[in-house]
């Protein structure tokens, strides 16, 4: 083992992902995780820190869970992996494939499983233009998303993604992408407000962006039920219903980009049943195996999964190393067990109205907390100069990381989001979290809140 001290080796031989490259080469990392209990994780010096945001949104059973090693080893022993090319198969992808179709919403009864969230988006997209190329449309190719949108890193999900520090950093990006307007009440890019708006952000704006393009240009609608990297947007109610009924008239697919939301995050199994709408297609990842191993999926409706089958001929000319990877598939199956026997669904819902009460309380008495938005165990504040009209901070001040750095120090990890000059702190615990826990995070970031405030 090098002489190196873990801070210096990390700076001299790690780039990180989604950092400042000259910070970390200057000044190395910020925090060296040793190990992680409950909701809980620990640095190098035995500081404890809540996982706010479960760490990547993604650790829904908690850290330190043994059953999922046990099973994971216990997998390895027997078969630690092997190829699903060419129709060979094997029992763990057998059974978390029927697994994911007796949780998933409606038909969605088949799934393609990749690495996570960006090739499944990739994914989706490829079979979407495959499926349209078999149908003797192959005109159809056009993929819509929303701005603040987040879909992954890969060249198509970044296409995708709407945010502008992930599209600006290594264009040009992929062709047929475009972006509607996101529902964000708080602040609509239409200068609208919600009911009176009567959806005016899918209603008029994603219609118009079809009919400009040509309908029969459009393949597919993907969206997030809650936007996550964009600031935790919750739509307003029947906003879906609305995409939906668009999507059905144009015969356009839709997508829903679960990632983020799926296996109980939003206090529901799936976040598009909270609003009553299946969608064609929906893509999987983090909460599946609660990030112990990288694990992605598409899941078709069982109607797109017959029309394949029936147009098809030949191979489909599409996969990845680890798709359907044996060990993968056996924690998937166990994370999804824990889920199940520990209500870790309902506790979510529970829970989450908890800690959007203490969200609210917070804004009440905090001069500078404008807006908060949540679902379940997924939650944001936003920061703003003037409460009353809603006036933001100048991006350049950066209050927003201000405030994630004055949790930091005071033992609380969460998210500083700045885009479009909104300035958002979003939280994402894990679905094991109880009220008392609830409390603390919410003291502590009131504290945090509080110290940048006066600072102002």
């Amino acid at each position: 083992m090098s002489a190196l001290s873990l801070q210096e080796a990390d700076r001299k031989y790690y780039l990180h992902p989604t950092s400042s490259i000259k910070d970390h080469y200057q000044q190395g990392p910020k925090l060296i995780v040793e190990r992680g209990e409950g909701i809980y994780l620990f640095d190098t010096q035995g500081k404890r820190y809540i996982d706010g945001l479960s760490s990547l949104w993604n650790v829904n059973v908690g850290h330190g869970r043994r059953e999922l090693a046990e099973v994971a080893a216990a997998q390895m022993k027997k078969l630690a992996y092997s190829s699903s090319f060419n129709n060979f198969s094997h029992e763990p992808v057998i059974r978390l494939a029927e697994k994911l179709a007796s949780i998933a919403p409606g038909d969605l009864n088949v799934t393609f499983f990749a690495s996570g969230g960006s090739e499944a988006n990739d994914t989706a997209f490829k079979l979407v233009r495959y499926y349209f190329k078999l149908k003797g449309e192959p005109g159809r190719y056009k993929i819509i998303a929303r701005n603040k949108a987040y879909h992954g890193i890969a060249l198509g999900s970044t296409s995708a993604t709407g945010i502008p520090m992930f599209r600006e950093m290594a264009g040009p990006l992929a062709e047929g992408f475009l972006h509607a307007p996101a529902p964000h009440c708080y602040r609509c890019e239409l200068d609208k407000s919600y009911p009176d708006c009567q959806y005016a952000c899918a209603a008029e704006s994603l219609r118009q962006l079809i009919e400009k393009e040509g309908p029969d240009t459009v393949a597919a609608v993907i969206m997030e039920p809650i936007q996550g990297a964009g600031g935790v947007i919750v739509p307003p109610p029947g906003y879906f219903r609305e995409v939906r009924k668009i999507c059905d008239e144009y015969g356009i697919l839709l997508i829903a980009d679960e990632v983020i939301t799926g296996f109980g995050r939003t206090g529901k199994w799936f976040g598009m049943e909270h609003e009553g709408v299946q969608a064609d297609i929906m893509t999987v990842a983090k909460g599946i195996t609660s990030g112990y191993v990288p694990l992605g999926g598409v899941v078709l409706s069982e109607r797109l999964h017959a029309e394949l089958a029936y147009l098809s001929h030949g191979v489909m000319a599409h996969g990845y190393t680890y798709s359907g990877h044996p060990t993968a598939c056996a924690v998937a199956l166990e994370n999804i067990a824990i889920i199940e026997r520990e209500n870790l669904v309902e506790n979510a819902a529970q829970m989450g109205a908890l800690l959007r009460q203490r969200l609210e309380t917070i804004k009440d008495h905090s001069p500078i907390v404008g807006h908060v938005m949540s679902r379940g165990l997924m939650a944001s504040i936003e920061l703003v100069r003037d409460k009353d009209t809603h006036q933001q901070f100048d991006p350049d001040a950066g209050i927003a990381l201000k405030v994630a750095e004055a949790a930091l120090k005071r033992g609380l990890i969460v998210r500083a989001i700045s885009i479009h000059g909104s300035q958002i702190i979003a939280m994402a615990p894990p679905l094991i979290i109880n009220e008392e826990q609830v409390d603390d995070l919410t003291s502590i970031l009131a504290d945090a809140i509080d110290e940048v405030a006066a600072e102002l």
